[in-house]
């Protein structure tokens, strides 16, 4: 009987590996992800779909159900090793979802704060198809490949906000208080200046003085000393363009570029491996003492035969 059980039980776990492997329960899963995706967005409505919040409830616990039996499936398929399922931090994140979904159902009185979390939740379900989807999965891998060099950048592109706003601030503050009446207030506004939204405004306005009216649009108020700085105020905001929006920002860029160059040549080797049905490398037999030992006689008699012989071909 114990052997049947035992057998029993490997079918099971044998059949869940087909499962979890078979390209059909993938896109199943997909689409309950764009499924879920659609609902989330069909609840922000509120009073709109009020009338039809049984259905969506049914929907949502159903939905629940699929994701549950997605993780338990995925674990049964790794038996008997059931945590490597947590090596994956995909899976470690599948698994927070469904557990957090699962404490709500079964604890209906908790507080609106948990509520709230709760629906934080089935908006992040909608981020599994970065998971489903390989393509996706190796562009947030590529992403998350650069941020150690892209914090480097960020430190960069500090610095350059932090100098160029003391600067703001003390040439343009009088004249503009509107967008440089403070260290923080000329940083928001050098944001506006780095993203190109409208910068040249600015530009005129500590140009020409905030008392003339560019286009239109007037900072007169507040201004306590009209004054245009000309050719100084066109270079302060071009040499920032160029530097903050032309090079820092584009290095940004260059890093992405370069880390999806090498995510892309992993997932070709990991392919390539896997079409030639190569596994990891296995680890290294570890040696005993005694085999050891003797390996070092022989190394030692090998290399007493190589001088004997030398000796000999020298006489």
């Amino acid at each position: 009987m114990e052997q049947q059980g035992g057998s029993a039980v490997e079918v099971v776990y044998q059949r869940c590996r087909v499962i979890a492997d078979s390209q059909s329960f993938q896109n199943f899963v997909l689409g309950t992800i764009i499924v879920a995706g659609v609902l989330v967005g069909i609840q922000t409505y509120g009073d709109r779909v009020s009338s039809y919040e049984p259905l969506l409830n049914f929907l949502d616990l159903v939905i629940l159900v699929i994701f549950t039996v997605e993780v338990v499936v995925k674990m049964l398929a790794l038996a008997p090793r059931f945590l490597d399922y947590f090596r994956d931090s995909w899976n470690v994140f599948d698994f927070l979802i469904v557990a957090i979904a699962l404490i709500a159902l079964f604890l209906p009185d908790l507080n609106a704060g948990f509520i709230a979390v709760l629906r934080l939740v089935r908006i992040l379900r909608v981020f599994k198809l970065v998971k489903a989807i390989p393509k996706l999965q190796l562009l947030v891998g590529a992403l998350l490949k650069s941020i150690p060099s892209m914090g480097y950048i960020g430190i960069l592109l500090s610095l350059l906000f932090y100098i160029y706003s003391a600067m703001a601030v003390f040439l343009f503050a009088e004249n503009d208080p509107v967008h440089f009446a403070n260290l923080q207030t000329s940083m928001l506004s050098l944001f506006r200046v780095v993203t190109l939204e409208d910068w040249t405004d600015i530009m005129y306005i500590s140009m020409h003085g905030c008392d003339h009216s560019i286009w239109g649009y007037s900072a007169a108020e507040g201004c306590t000393d009209p004054q245009g700085y000309g050719f100084l105020g066109a270079m302060f905001f071009v040499s920032f363009v160029l530097i903050g929006t032309m090079i820092v920002l584009n290095l940004f860029i260059g890093v992405i570029m370069t880390s999806m160059d090498e995510a892309r040549a992993e997932a070709e080797e990991l392919d390539r491996a896997k079409a030639r049905g190569l596994g990891p490398t296995p680890a290294a037999p570890e040696i005993d003492a005694p085999t050891q030992e003797l390996l070092d006689q022989l190394d030692e008699l090998s290399g007493a035969i190589d001088s004997i012989r030398s000796n000999l071909v020298k006489s």
